[in-house]
């Protein structure tokens, strides 16, 4: 009988044997994933909660942008795109609902697995998932996608890529990422990502393509027509692949969508009035009330539909540039914010209808809570206590000014500031030791980018609130294309600036502020964030176990960002406001993330 040349090494197979059976156990293939717990939906649900799975199909609606746009790749840096192609024309192996923090179900893929402590992603697609050109989607689709996005794509995507360990096929239709770092995050980011035709961009460069390089997708619609600068025409895909996923099924019900471009939101409002277009989102609750009662509205052809949310506000207003002086300096910050009158600004634009931004998060239960930090939330801030913005542990409120127009309260306490900061009234004029004046220049676009609505109007006020402090604030105007190399060029002193944040923050918050990049030509952190603070609670937010700790990590994120104060608060939208032809119907049911690009259009449609 030969020897048994595997006795002393069986225990070990055995051991290796029973770890491996244990992790397929636990990695389970499963139709949905969520960041916390487990999706609501079930296996067999048949849509989404807030969609309609027998509306109608058919019907052309036509919606307004202002600006224009010099490319049709809403993929790479290069150019300017229409913000919805990305919605409408392309799709990732997951999709969101908008009816939970952050859970995913299956798009392109039919399942999706995971380790348990999500250190890897395997997603398995449909057979039948197919490109517009009819072509199948392959997993040589998916990884050249990730690879390509994330090395050559628009920097949203970028960050992904550094995070991917390794990306290979593991059977026909199945991919499975692993991740070089702990992030429980990264399985759903992955998910969504967008899936482009490798085929496609062979002997081509991804990055710079041209106009006509329209980028083939896997979505239900596809561009049908355009002309440079003024419209784009989309038109349902008649051999769409999905229409029987119950990610999709109610979903993307018009037969056609137009964009047409505009001067400025004025001359777009004046189209809508006349009947140019089907729908018009009102960020404005002054004019909802005062504007909207024209002819069109008066004899039912138009109608006003408010849609309530429960997301956080996000952050929106002027921010300020930290990477020059004298902004690098917080009582300067604050100075500024302490001139700028919220409660007359917003009694002259909006009427006083819409309350203040108080907070990243504010409206939800991720905002930092009144008062001093306690409990866990002091904790997790304590070891960055030496370096924090004054304000942080004990709590920090925004000025509150007055109805006039002098606000002298404020003004005075700004004037303090600055003077500790060392800069005096000399000749009428704020300067510093070195005599050089402050003055400001607020780079502000012509078109579409401005992502704060009258932000002229405000300037204005805002302007003569900074004379009396001996300050000139310059309003910068340019087009679109100049504003987009400015702002990614780091060349302003304050811009309008919008963060939407969700009920699941995670890594786009190192995008948004993360000190990685700050400096980089393209990033989104405008006001130039360089905090260990910041990133470390960015960290605990990503590697947190359990909604305590999640929600500590993101209020604690919350005063560390608004102490700070890199950007000067206006009105947040508490509601939102759509006007549209009486032809659009929506479902009684609405997400609690309320409106967005993920609602209208997404489940309306169309009713003669």
């Amino acid at each position: 009988m030969s020897p048994d040349i595997l006795r002393p090494i069986r225990p070990l197979i055995a051991g290796i044997a029973a770890s491996v059976v244990a992790t397929l156990a636990q990695a389970e293939s499963t139709h949905g994933i969520a960041m916390y717990g487990d999706p609501a939906l079930p296996p067999d649900f048949v849509s989404l909660p807030y969609a309609n799975p027998d509306a109608p199909k058919g019907g052309k609606v036509v919606f307004g942008n202002t600006g224009g746009y010099n490319s049709l790749n809403p993929f790479v840096q290069k150019g300017t795109a229409p913000w919805q192609l990305r919605f409408w024309t392309h799709e990732g192996l997951m999709g969101r609902s908008w009816d939970e923090p952050f859970t995913l179900y299956g798009l392109l893929a039919e399942s999706i697995d995971t380790a348990p402590d999500r250190s890897w992603v395997e997603f398995t697609l449909r057979e039948n998932a197919r490109f517009s050109d009819g072509s199948p989607v392959t997993v040589d689709d998916v990884i050249w996608s990730y690879e390509t996005l994330g090395t050559q794509g628009h920097l949203r995507y970028r960050g992904l890529w550094s995070k991917i360990d390794s990306i290979q096929q593991t059977g026909p239709r199945s991919v499975r990422i692993i991740f070089n770092e702990p992030d429980r995050e990264l399985a759903l980011i992955a998910g969504l990502r967008p899936i482009l035709k490798k085929a496609q961009w062979e002997g081509k460069d991804f990055a710079e393509a041209a106009l006509q390089d329209v980028p083939i997708g896997t979505g239900p619609y596809v561009i049908d027509d355009y002309e440079a600068g003024r419209f784009v025409n989309l038109k349902r895909n008649p051999d769409y692949w999905g229409n029987d996923v119950p990610f999709r099924r109610g979903t993307m019900n018009f037969d056609e969508m137009r964009l047409e471009f505009y001067g400025d939101q004025t001359v777009l409002f004046e189209a809508f009035k006349a009947g140019a277009l089907s729908a018009v989102r009102e960020f404005n609750a002054d004019k909802w009330a005062t504007q909207y009662d024209f002819p069109a509205v008066q004899r039912g052809d138009v109608i006003k539909t408010e849609i309530p949310h429960k997301k956080p506000s996000g952050m929106t207003g002027l921010v300020m540039n930290t990477r020059k002086a004298p902004f690098d300096d917080w009582r300067v910050r604050e100075a500024l914010t302490l001139a700028f009158n919220f409660e007359f600004i917003n009694g002259t634009i909006t009427g006083g209808a819409q309350p203040r931004i108080t907070s990243y998060f504010s409206g939800s239960e991720l905002a930092m809570q009144p008062g001093p930090a306690k409990g866990r939330v002091a904790e997790m801030l304590q070891p960055y206590a030496a370096d924090l913005p004054p304000g942080t542990l004990e709590g920090y409120v925004l000025p509150e000014g007055d109805d006039s127009v002098r606000n002298r309260k404020d003004i005075r306490k700004a004037a303090d500031l600055l003077e500790q900061a060392g800069w005096t009234i000399q000749d009428g004029v704020l300067k510093n030791a070195a005599g050089e004046p402050l003055k400001i220049t607020l780079v502000i676009s012509q078109g579409s980018l401005n992502v704060v609505q009258n932000v002229d109007a405000i300037a204005e006020m805002y302007a003569r609130a900074l004379e009396r402090l001996g300050i000139e604030l310059t309003v910068d105007k340019v087009d679109d294309a100049q504003y987009t190399q400015r702002v990614s060029e780091l060349d302003f002193d304050m811009t309008p600036f919008r963060r939407a944040l969700s009920l699941s923050p995670g890594n786009e918050q190192r995008l948004y502020w993360g000190s990685e990049g700050a400096d980089a030509s393209g990033t989104r952190n405008l006001m130039g964030v360089t905090s260990p603070a910041v990133d470390g609670l960015i960290d605990a937010m990503l590697a947190s176990e359990s909604r305590e700790d999640f929600v500590a990590a993101t209020r604690a994120l919350d005063r560390v960002l608004t102490a700070g104060r890199y950007v000067i608060p206006i009105w947040s939208f508490d509601v939102g406001r759509i006007a549209h032809v009486k032809e659009m119907k929506h479902p009684q049911i609405l997400p609690i993330y309320g409106d967005g690009p993920q609602f209208m259009p997404d489940v309306w449609w169309y009713d003669e």
